[in-house]
């Protein structure tokens, strides 16, 4: 799809750029929760709950922390870096998610910074509402 809207010139406007929390690090590989949506959303849980998924959550973590940003704002940087993207769709519900996004838009990622986060990307199945 990403394709057909560059090549017609259709900005795209991505939903849940930080995967319901999930690239901000609100759950770990081990089951804790840090959040109270991570708590309370059995849905993103089964959206992202392979190692792979949790990896990509780690380089994001790695990448964030070398810069000393937060993951948030290395997620939206590295979505801002694609093709076509003019605005995500962000579910702020606190101050500093809001002050992250904007930051994001300030935050150049390196070529190797990108390389590193693409790296342990695995593709999903198409999951939840289609």
């Amino acid at each position: 799809m990403n394709p057909l809207c560059l090549d017609m010139g259709v900005g795209l406007i991505p939903w849940s750029p930080l995967a319901r929390g999930f690239l901000t690090g609100n759950r770990t590989r081990d089951g804790v929760r840090h959040t109270a949506r991570a708590g309370s959303d059995p849905f993103g849980e089964s959206l992202y709950d392979s190692d792979a998924d949790f990896d990509v959550v780690d380089k994001v973590t790695e990448v964030a922390s070398a810069r000393g940003v937060s993951s948030a704002q290395v997620a939206l940087a590295w979505l801002f870096g694609k093709p076509g993207v003019t605005a995500p769709i962000i579910g702020a519900t606190k101050l500093n998610h809001l002050d992250d996004a904007i930051a994001s838009v300030e935050l150049t990622l390196s070529d190797e910074e990108i390389k590193e986060l693409e790296e342990p990307y695995r593709p999903h199945e198409i999951r939840g509402h289609a």
